[in-house]
């Protein structure tokens, strides 16, 4: 069952990613000649209108194959600028390149202001976090599972339990400011710089308020880099309630926590060249399938958040300045404006090549780690 809810994982972020494409082709008047989800041979297909609509035997990828990306002759010189998302076997033999008509490079992609192919290009990896973000909004409004303010136990000989707090009792306020949730009370801590704090608990019905003064700790983040910080010394009780928020509420919390994923993913990356993360926590579709049954057993609304974050993570990914992704074609059009004229079709071509080697070498390492990770280390 994994494999088939990898499989719609994959397919709906495929989906949005190339209906983003496609959208602003047409909006800008650009001719769609196929959208294909995956790659490779064609299973089915059907056309309606000018657009033909594929389902390719490859399923990780996709393209819109838009009229004037695989060549053309103008002005007695051959022009090949490349395809966005479109597989190398999608571009035109040399031999079919001819002039194209007036009309023709009215619905031509290569002939539209470079600002047009920008906005094109852009809008595949911006639906993927467009669609994050509205399924957060959902998820808000279906409700959140969020960690209460009570605590499990007041560490001994720390400065929580020597002020008197106790087992059992539910934090209220920290300095006035109101605490509903655990994550709020680290928070409250860390503004606090050490100084001491007001802070208010309800126990058995009465309010009691303690002044506390936290002490430095040395703790692990998200990366596992060591961090100077504060701690009063308390730990969860575990208690969890659903909070379920209105639309209005429910964009605000979508949106913070979509920005909140969208950072933590940039930063990710940046951790990754800097070799704080290791190259062996890449993970590729193996990864991505037995991630996705676990969520899926988990429930309807975990399943939808790990859509959610993989598909953030694709339009991060995808935005990345390396020739063949979409941020390779948005930096030769970002140059084009700065240069006013197109990058010679050479540079395009050398790079291309070496971001398919990247590429290709990503691919590559991400299976292998998925190998070792699930196979050789278990028999180990």
């Amino acid at each position: 069952m994994m494999i088939v809810y990898a499989v719609i994982v994959l397919g709906v972020l495929i989906f949005v990613h190339e209906l983003g494409h496609f959208l602003l082709a047409k909006m800008m008047g650009v001719s769609v000649e196929k959208f294909s989800l995956g790659f490779g041979p064609k299973i089915i297909g059907k056309k309606i209108g000018e657009t033909e609509y594929l389902l390719s035997a490859f399923p990780l990828g996709g393209y819109v194959k838009m009229f004037g990306e695989g060549g053309y002759i103008e002005g007695g010189e051959v022009h090949n600028p490349g395809g966005v998302d479109t597989a190398p076997s999608e571009e035109l033999p040399m031999e079919t390149l001819r002039e194209l008509t007036e009309e023709e490079k009215s619905r031509s992609f290569a002939h539209k202001p470079v600002l047009a192919r920008i906005a094109i290009v852009m809008a595949g990896p911006v639906f993927n976090l467009v669609f994050a973000w509205v399924i957060f909004i959902v998820l808000c409004m279906m409700g959140v599972p969020t960690v209460t303010a009570k605590i499990g136990e007041a560490l001994k000989d720390k400065p929580a339990a020597r002020a008197g707090v106790l087992k059992g009792d539910v934090i209220t306020s920290i300095n006035n400011a109101p605490i509903a949730r655990w994550d709020e009370i680290a928070e409250g801590v860390a503004a606090s710089k050490g100084q001491p704090l007001a802070l208010k608990v309800k126990r058995d019905g009465r309010e009691l308020s303690f002044s506390i003064t936290p002490e430095p700790r040395v703790s692990k983040n998200l990366f596992g880099e060591q961090v100077s910080g504060y701690a009063i010394g308390v730990a969860s009780a575990g208690e969890v309630v659903t909070e379920y928020y209105n639309p209005f509420q429910a964009v605000i919390k979508g949106t913070e926590q979509t920005w909140k994923v969208i950072d933590i993913t940039i930063m990710s990356l940046v951790k990754m060249v800097q070799r704080v993360v290791p190259m062996d926590s890449v993970g590729g579709p193996i990864m991505i399938a037995k991630m996705a049954g676990e969520q899926a057993s988990a429930g309807v609304s975990s399943f939808l958040a790990f859509m959610a974050l993989l598909s953030i993570n694709l339009g991060i990914l995808n935005l990345l300045p390396v020739p063949v992704l979409d941020g390779g074609h948005l930096l030769f059009y970002f140059m084009e404006l700065i240069f006013r004229r197109p990058i010679p079709q050479k540079v395009r071509e050398y790079a291309q090549q070496i971001g398919m080697v990247l590429l290709l070498g990503l691919m590559v390492m991400a299976f292998y780690n998925d190998i070792v990770r699930y196979f050789v280390t278990r028999q180990g």
